[in-house]
């Protein structure tokens, strides 16, 4: 065949022939209810099209995305950065996943590298055994109509065993503006409903199971005087001194992430970001007229939005008791409050924490006091920032990542190794971290929002963050497609899920002990394997170390 074609696992971006130059993989170990996924790469220096198909009892299981290629035009930023980094100039990099299917080939390749990425969802009622996939690649001379046939096989054992449910939390920030924005549909439309109902259809599927819900407009990554579109789900009218709350656009909204498999709701924050110096945004009817009662001409400590706050809360909560889903809430003040933002945090608490009933408070902090204080009852703790956080046992701490955590870290960038994105998960389960969140799910904005940006052109927020962390799926006619880095994180969750299974039989320090027997070295939030092989082989040696008490 004058294309060469490799078998390779998901780890590696493949970007050109010499990042083929990789383990070639034949078997795998599986458990029920796992997804595995790999890769088959493709190289030729010729014109050629390429035919898949796929045999194999799995084939229903299966499916197929085409690797393609994604601006990067910020790897990394200035300020903060290591070595450890595929690249530092701009380019591009393999990391939208789109779906195909047979009618969709032959697949084109032109002088040039692609890689094919293959999930392999295993049912949880599949019964235990060797199954082969054989995916058949026929190859065409584009000018002389020869062709040749190639197969590629790999072997699943999988194992009598099923896969727990995830306790893990995992949310990253929905921004419904964005997707009214980049689909030209006008917000709470039916036409909106149906593409906020596929952006949480691929949410659950890449592992989401908490969904940012804007009760009220997002107050997030906006510059002062800067009005995101209205988002908010609650329809709000005054009389007087007395408001009257319309819960319609939230109940649909409950039922689409129910729908998906989404069983956590993350209230939108109640005060501004950067200093909780001004309300939300929040249109209000009044005298038949629809305003923007509260947002940045209304400072945070007025009393007019004191009263507000009492009198929406106590409904708000009546309604998610009577929905049944308070005890899956959990209620954001304000995001990323400094040292010097304790006093205004301690005022907002004052109002909001006395409202909520049992709903615990949650948000991204970096300063342990916020928690001393009693202010936050699940501190989301920057992973560079947690040493202290966990050296006070905190009950439900959480971690997070953005465009600050460089050096060492692990992250999400375009131009990281995936091994720097996937060893989260093992890291998390070492620390016993009870949730994640990531604030860019589908920000199509520039920062601050000030302009739309057009993600298939930038994106880093046009230069504002490094590539890959303003969102993780990329729009499309029907609805989202996936990253590369969405799914690699997936894959880090079901470590975690995979660790507590064997953890069952063994326990957690002898899991742990196994791990870093593996790594040749104790695991941290900075210091792990940093090769590409290092995971998927220590997701195998788990699952065949499982196979002892089966």
């Amino acid at each position: 065949m004058n294309c060469i074609i490799k078998q390779i696992s998901c780890m590696p971006k493949v970007r050109s022939s010499s990042d083929m130059d990789c383990r070639e993989i034949k078997h795998a170990f599986a458990v029920k209810g796992q997804r595995f996924c790999y890769q088959i790469a493709f190289s030729s220096v010729e014109c050629i099209d390429l035919g898949i198909e796929v045999i194999s009892p799995l084939k229903e299981h299966i499916k197929l995305y085409t690797v393609d290629n994604a601006v990067m035009d910020m790897p990394v930023s200035p300020l903060y950065s290591d070595s450890d980094f595929i690249t530092r100039s701009p380019g591009v990099m393999p990391d939208i996943l789109t779906p195909v299917n047979s009618c969709d080939f032959p697949l084109h390749i032109v002088n040039s590298v692609r890689a094919l990425w293959i999930d392999v969802n295993i049912p949880k009622d599949l019964n235990s055994g060797s199954y082969n996939i054989d995916i058949l690649i026929t190859e065409s001379d584009m000018v002389s109509g020869d062709k040749q046939t190639k197969t590629c096989s790999l072997g699943i054992d999988v194992i009598d065993a099923e896969l727990p449910d995830a306790e893990v939390i995992y949310t990253q920030w929905f921004h419904g503006d964005c997707i009214a924005d980049i689909h030209h549909v006008e917000i709470y439309s039916e036409e909106h409903w149906k593409y906020i109902d596929a952006y949480m259809k691929t949410a659950a599927d890449l592992g989401i199971n908490m969904l940012l819900t804007p009760v009220l407009s997002s107050s997030l990554d906006v510059a002062v005087g800067v009005v995101r579109p209205c988002t908010q789900l609650l329809d709000i009218t005054k009389s007087g001194s007395k408001y009257s709350f319309g819960f319609e656009k939230l109940k649909r909204w409950i039922s689409l992430c129910q729908k998906n498999g989404i069983e956590y709701f993350e209230i939108s924050h109640l005060f501004s970001q950067a200093g909780l110096k001004y309300s939300p945004c929040i249109k209000v009817i009044e005298n038949g007229k629809e305003s923007l009662a509260f947002g940045w001409h209304v400072p945070a400590h007025d009393s007019s939005y004191k009263e507000f706050l009492e009198q929406m809360l106590p409904k708000l909560m009546t309604f998610l008791e009577n929905e049944g889903v308070a005890g899956k809430c959990i209620f954001h003040i304000s995001d990323e409050p400094a040292k010097e933002h304790l006093e205004a945090y301690r005022y907002a608490h004052s109002i909001v924490k006395p409202l909520i009933g049992n709903c615990m408070i949650m948000d991204a902090i970096s300063d342990v006091s916020f928690y001393e204080n009693g202010f936050i009852d699940c501190p989301v703790t920057a992973i560079d920032h947690l040493d202290e956080f966990l050296d006070k046992k905190v009950q439900h701490q959480w971690a997070y990542n953005c465009c600050v955590q460089h050096v060492k870290t692990s992250n999400r960038f375009m131009s990281m190794p995936a091994y720097r994105n996937r060893i989260i998960g093992l890291q998390m389960y070492k620390y016993d971290i009870k949730g994640f969140l990531h604030w860019g799910y589908n920000f199509y904005n520039s920062q601050y929002s000030r302009y739309k940006i057009n993600p298939y052109i930038t994106t880093s927020s046009d230069m504002a963050f490094p590539s890959g962390d303003p969102f993780s799926v990329y729009p499309s006619a029907d609805g989202p497609l996936a990253s590369t880095r969405a799914r690699i994180f997936f894959l880090a969750l079901q470590d975690i899920r995979i660790c507590k299974l064997l953890e069952k039989h063994i326990g957690k320090r002898a899991v742990i002990d196994l791990i870093e027997s593996e790594a040749g070295m104790e695991i941290s939030f900075t210091q792990y394997p940093r090769n590409s092989d290092f995971l998927p082989d220590i997701s195998e040696k788990l699952i065949s170390e499982l196979k002892k008490y089966i």
